[in-house]
């Protein structure tokens, strides 16, 4: 991590998720490292970890820096001291939401759909010339993540009979393997079938 930047603290509605956004100085803006991984409803652990791994290089690139700051937040008048937090830029809370679709994550993937959905239609509305207001949009961002956060709970649900078929057959595969089986291979007696 770099040396603390004050930061100045607003909330930010993605949907009915609340955050807390942060904007240095130079006008970058931040989000807390805890925060990105709870809003996918995982431990802030998670997003440490993957910012020590692999991943993050593959889907930024291999000239990826660590890019965690620490940043501490403005305080009011009203406040005493300051607070300090991890904070990470928005390309790399992007990356680490879209692993986490990579993984399966339910919670990441709805985010990220209505998210890019979103992003779309921003510049649909620009290019046809629709304007809304903001309360509007993030209502209908919330809608679309609830909508595709049950729509993916029935789907998971639907496919878990297949999955578990799966594994139970890679299993019995690896066994065969494992006494030198290959469970795809006609039995040597077996006459051609052609």
């Amino acid at each position: 991590m770099t040396d603390a930047v004050v930061a100045t603290r607003t909330q930010i509605a993605i949907g009915s998720l609340v955050v807390d956004g942060f904007m240095l100085p130079d006008g970058s803006y931040r989000m807390s490292l805890s925060q990105v991984a709870e809003s996918v409803g995982l431990a802030p652990r998670n997003a440490f970890d993957f910012l020590r791994s692999k991943a993050i290089k593959g889907l930024l690139g291999e000239g990826y820096t660590d890019s965690v700051s620490s940043v501490e937040i403005e305080s009011s008048d009203q406040s005493r001291g300051q607070s300090r937090i991890s904070a990470l830029p928005l390309e790399v809370v992007t990356a680490y939401w879209v692993w986490q679709t990579f993984r399966g994550n339910k919670k990441a993937i709805a985010l990220v759909m209505a998210l890019a959905t979103e992003t779309l239609e921003r510049r649909f509305d620009a290019a046809f010339g629709v304007e809304l207001p903001e309360s509007q949009r993030n209502e209908r961002l919330a809608s679309r993540i609830d909508r595709l956060s049950q729509d993916l709970e029935r789907l998971g649900e639907a496919y878990a009979v297949e999955d578990d078929i799966r594994r139970e057959r890679d299993y019995f595969a690896q066994l065969l393997r494992e006494q030198g089986i290959d469970p795809y291979e006609l039995p040597p007696d077996t006459p051609n079938r052609r």
